[in-house]
């Protein structure tokens, strides 16, 4: 029963995101482009699936995005960081884009 539901979970993830980053590529391409980390090729592609596509890509049982930290040690300087609590955003987003 549990794993029904964590592959429920999954799903509505993964929809949620392609969604998120359909609209983000349909409203500033370079800027999408830079935050999702993909190329120009993969962003055209995402950028023109429907909402059939979307939903049978969401449907697989993996989660279809990453997470953008390479190792344990930019994860734990990103959440906790000494830097004023105002430049913790600024701090992450740095290391994010730097990898």
């Amino acid at each position: 029963m549990q794993t029904v539901s964590m592959q429920d979970e999954i799903q509505e993830l993964n929809l949620s995101y392609l969604l998120l980053a359909q609209r983000m590529l349909n409203e500033d391409r370079t800027s999408a482009m830079f935050r999702l980390k993909v190329d120009g090729e993969t962003a055209e592609v995402l950028g023109s699936l429907s909402a059939r596509q979307l939903a049978r890509l969401a449907r697989c049982n993996q989660v279809v995005f990453g997470l953008h930290f390479d190792n344990a040690e930019q994860l734990t300087r990103a959440t906790t960081n000494s830097h004023e609590p105002a430049l913790s955003q600024t701090h992450a987003a740095m290391l994010l884009a730097s990898g």
